[in-house]
């Protein structure tokens, strides 16, 4: 194999890793020049025209919108909630919660509460830290926490965008691409839930946290088969949420422990309580919760209505439309749902202008960091081709190179290496769903050459992209921040290093027994 063709195939992955590990580049930044990399390797030396290079790359960033919007409309809703003095209420009622019981806590807020919340489009590593600090965690702890739980179902995430782009990639429909993560979640769940009680208390609040832990990862990795196996893959992290929640606090009654305690309320949470009630600072969600539940249900028209018949497809690559499915998608409800909360809420038109500024000035590089990932991806996925959009050789596809390089060097193992690279991927475009948009074809192409089942590969490399939030300095530099100890954010990589590896590894070698 030409060594050549190889290293210039893999430079684009590996200029960016670089950057961002040893030069420490913004992640957008690295995108940028990833991209660059990309295209100019692509029409140098693959033969790619610039005209293919350009469309694949418009076609890339049309692909991106689910996730990059919706990142947009989460941030617009968080911070039209925080100026309505929504969150702080939401903090108040946190606050409260299994006084003492200090797993049961760690379980509700930070995978209960953080698998809903995220579902629903909420930044978790934004809101919670805070709580537990109030409830007298250590920084170290409320800044870990909550960048791990949500990874619970971090692929049911924002109304099941993952799984949703993941069926596309792989040509399946979302309810039987995501039966291939339910059947992960339990042990990844149970996994994830475990490794939370040492981070934060040491192997004494392990053993005596094993129980609600358990329950906790149980519940919500058998709430994503029964989703999946319902046809209900969109707002499986919607039932598995609440499902945590309902199971943890069943567990404290039966155990007649107290469920509530108003004694670690602070003046300012008093405060809170008396500027909004519950219901409406919990408007936009509840609304979301419900138009989510009606879009979806199985057994109404709208799922077929917005996702199949006004799917309103764009054809940019000839004879691979782009379904762009606005009236479905999460961004668009995310951001319907707020805009109707605002009077609920009585948001003020200065707090709405504030708002709205603070949003767009926060959105904006998020936005690009995602759209570039996915130009990245579709450059290196069309490469190779002509004018005509037909590949005139295998060794001419960027993927293909990649896939004969790493059938080569792995051969049948793989399927355990794949969610290590989903890992890497997470790690370097920041999310999962842009580490799927990376990998997906490079799994496929690899897993025919061995003989293995290229979506069971896909798909555990999904996961280990989903476990890279756990590493992101974004995430984690967000977490701390919100507690005013940004500067800590770093005393935290290296446990969470090892916790994603662990699991990561754990997720390995169920990929590796199911992918033949």
């Amino acid at each position: 194999m030409d060594m050549v063709s190889v290293l210039l195939a893999f430079s684009p992955v590996i200029a960016i890793f670089f950057l961002l590990l040893v030069f420490r580049t913004a992640a957008d930044t690295a995108g940028y020049i990833g991209w660059t990399i990309a295209a100019g390797t692509a029409w140098l030396y693959f033969g790619t025209p610039i005209p293919v290079v350009l469309t694949a790359s418009a076609a890339g960033l049309v692909a991106s919108l689910p996730i990059a919007l919706v990142m947009a409309a989460s941030i617009m809703q968080i911070t039209l909630m925080q100026e309505t003095g929504a969150v702080a209420r939401v903090v108040a009622l946190m606050k409260t919660i299994a006084p003492g019981q200090h797993a049961v806590q760690i379980m509700i807020i930070n995978v209960g509460f953080g698998i809903l919340l995220t579902s629903l489009g909420a930044v978790t590593v934004s809101i919670l830290p805070p709580i537990m600090i109030a409830l007298g965690y250590s920084t170290f702890a409320a800044i870990l926490l909550p960048a791990i739980g949500y990874d619970a179902l971090c692929t049911y995430a924002l109304l099941g965008i993952p799984a949703v782009v993941f069926a596309q990639f792989v040509g399946q429909p979302v309810q039987e691409a995501g039966m291939h993560f339910a059947y992960f979640m339990p042990v990844i769940s149970c996994c994830i839930a475990l490794v939370m009680l040492p981070l934060a208390g040491g192997w004494r609040m392990l053993k005596s946290g094993l129980a609600p832990a358990l329950i906790a990862g149980l519940t919500a990795g058998f709430a994503a088969i029964l989703m999946a196996r319902a046809g209900l893959v969109t707002i499986t992290g919607i039932a598995a949420g609440l499902a945590v929640i309902l199971a943890l606090v069943l567990y404290v009654k039966l155990t007649g422990k107290p469920l509530t305690d108003r004694a670690a309320l602070s003046a300012t949470d008093l405060a809170a309580e008396e500027r909004i009630s519950l219901p409406r600072a919990l408007s936009p969600w509840i609304l979301l919760t419900a138009f989510s539940l009606v879009l979806n249900a199985p057994f109404l028209p709208f799922f077929k209505l917005t996702f199949v018949d006004l799917a309103m497809p764009v054809e940019i690559i000839p004879g691979q439309p782009e379904k762009l499915r606005v009236l479905w998608q999460a961004y668009f409800w995310v951001a319907a749902c707020t805009l109707m909360a605002l009077p609920i809420m009585g948001i003020t038109g200065q707090q709405l202008r504030h708002g709205l500024r603070v949003s767009v000035k926060r959105a904006f590089r998020p936005i690009m960091s995602a759209s570039v990932f996915f130009a990245i991806a579709y450059v290196m996925n069309h490469s190779g081709k002509g004018l005509d959009w037909k590949l005139a050789a295998p060794s001419g596809n960027m993927i293909h190179v990649m896939a004969d390089a790493s059938a080569l060097a792995f051969g049948r193992f793989y399927a355990a290496v794949a969610p290590f690279l989903g890992l890497l991927g997470g790690f370097i475009t920041g999310s999962e769903t842009s580490s799927i948009a990376m990998l997906t074809k490079l799994h496929l192409s690899t897993a025919e050459q061995i003989g293995a089942s290229g979506v069971v590969i896909a798909a555990g490399s999904a996961i280990g992209g989903g476990l890279a939030s756990v590493i992101s300095p974004a995430k984690l530099q967000n977490a701390a921040s919100s507690i005013d100890r940004i500067g800590e954010a770093g005393a935290a990589i290296r446990p969470a290093f090892v916790a994603s590896l662990l699991i990561t590894a754990v997720c390995a070698v169920m990929t590796m027994l199911w992918a033949y």
